[in-house]
């Protein structure tokens, strides 16, 4: 059974459930979790990060809509499916490349502006807008 420490930026403008939500998205790409491992509960999630355990309730019904988690009442919420997989879905490698990316401009220091600049000007050199 792996163990997720769920790291809560609150200045990140990011809402606290989806940065739970991406987070557990991350360890299933890099295989920290595994289909079947169970998360921690809302109440462990409250004790370690102070967040309100309705909001890690919120992003692990949106792991269940998504399909990578399962609640099982009364035994806690169980990954469903790996997403570290190349045929996890189409363009799979490219959004997880993609989503490294961003996450390693965020540990540089880039807010969400500079990202979307750098992203806009490497996007119009592949794909001028010109006739």
């Amino acid at each position: 059974m792996s163990v997720v420490v769920f790291r809560i930026d609150r200045r990140s403008g990011v809402a606290t459930y989806l940065q739970i939500v991406r987070q557990v998205e991350q360890a299933l790409r890099m295989g920290a979790l595994e289909e079947g491992d169970r998360l921690p509960t809302a109440a462990q999630v409250a004790a370690t990060t102070k967040v309100n355990p309705n909001t890690t309730l919120k992003a692990y019904r949106e792991l269940e809509r998504a399909g990578l988690a399962e609640v099982r009442q009364g035994a806690g919420t169980f990954i469903t499916r790996s997403l570290n997989e190349p045929d996890s879905g189409p363009g799979w490698p490219l959004r997880a490349a993609l989503n490294d990316w961003l996450h390693l401009a965020r540990e540089e220091g880039l807010g969400g502006e500079e990202v979307q600049a750098v992203f806009r000007s490497a996007f119009e050199a592949v794909y001028p807008s010109g006739p």
